[in-house]
């Protein structure tokens, strides 16, 4: 009787496998198809010289080892676009996190309109990039932005500045766009995690004495710790591998001055056609990323074992 009992549940357990490996299945197939073999395509093409001439289904690509690697970091683009990849995500993130927590804070509170305005600021966080872009591409013109035009009549300018046609200024233009998009996404994240934090933590500190600036700093940046390091890494990859923004507001120019990895790695494949370095550029960026996300899980991992 109990080598029956045995056997059955081994049968229900081999089930309950099996029926989990259908669950499974169609997903593990769709992230290897339309992910795995992209990533793997695109490493084993960073080896190969190839080119427009012998892209094509059939043709030889010869194996060259890590000669576009050595020729990417010998390129003049690639030691700007890498300082603009990290100086516009660093930006980026500074401000849409510092901001998107000030009004995480506001919109905790409970007063009239506060819904209402919260769900407002989260248009832009649903508008298109590109429509974004070109916004801000019209509002930066020295002609009719209304940026110059502001800046021009309140004194704090003389004359308009042509924001993304200097090579020192061009830079915080898509800087000003992706933080405008950034802020919402952030805010909605940190909202939910002050929703977490229990009133009674913050009336027992108000009780012992704690004021307003020690609430904040020993109540509720240490229990808000999670949200805020997922919403860091979230928008660190988010920003870093920027493309369209860039794009359709400067191209990566004026002369390499908003070149990031993302715009270097197009130009090289499907303007100059070195399709081998546009994929080692590509998997330069995927490098980076994939350095911040094993930090994140290493960090994770760390603050669960206590």
């Amino acid at each position: 009787m109990m080598k029956r009992r045995n056997e059955k549940k081994m049968t229900n357990s081999k089930r309950e496998i099996l029926i989990g490996l259908c669950f499974v299945l169609p997903g593990l197939i769709y992230m290897l198809v339309m992910i795995g073999y992209p990533i793997a395509y695109n490493l084993f093409m960073s080896f190969q010289d190839v080119s427009v001439f012998n892209i094509g289904a059939g043709e030889e690509k010869p194996w060259i080892g890590l000669e576009n690697y050595r020729k990417i970091f010998a390129n003049e683009t690639m030691l700007p676009a890498l300082k603009n990849t990290f100086l516009y995500t660093v930006v980026c993130l500074a401000v849409q996190f510092s901001v998107g927590l000030l009004l995480a804070l506001l919109f905790h509170r409970d007063f009239a309109l506060a819904k209402p305005l919260r769900g407002f600021l989260v248009v832009s966080w649903m508008m298109p990039v590109t429509v974004t872009a070109l916004l801000f591409k019209y509002m930066l013109s020295p002609d009719v932005g209304i940026i110059n035009t502001v800046l021009v009549k309140t004194g704090l300018l003389r004359e308009p500045v042509g924001w993304l046609l200097g090579e020192k200024t061009a830079i915080w233009g898509p800087i000003m766009a992706n933080s405008w998009i950034g802020i919402p996404f952030n805010m909605l994240l940190l909202s939910t995690g002050l929703s977490g934090i229990p009133q009674d933590v913050y009336e027992s500190a108000a009780v012992d004495g704690a004021n307003a600036w020690q609430r904040f700093t020993r109540i509720t940046l240490p229990l808000l710790g999670p949200a805020i390091m997922s919403v860091l890494v979230l928008g660190f990859v988010n920003t870093f591998k920027v493309f369209d923004l860039i794009f359709v507001m400067t191209g990566g120019g004026p002369v390499n001055a908003t070149e990031v990895l993302s715009t270097f790695a197009y130009k090289q494949s499907f303007q100059y056609y070195y399709f081998g370095q546009g994929a080692a550029v590509a998997n330069v960026l995927m490098a980076i990323l994939l350095a911040v996300a094993l930090l994140y899980l290493w960090l994770i991992r760390k603050e669960e074992m206590g």
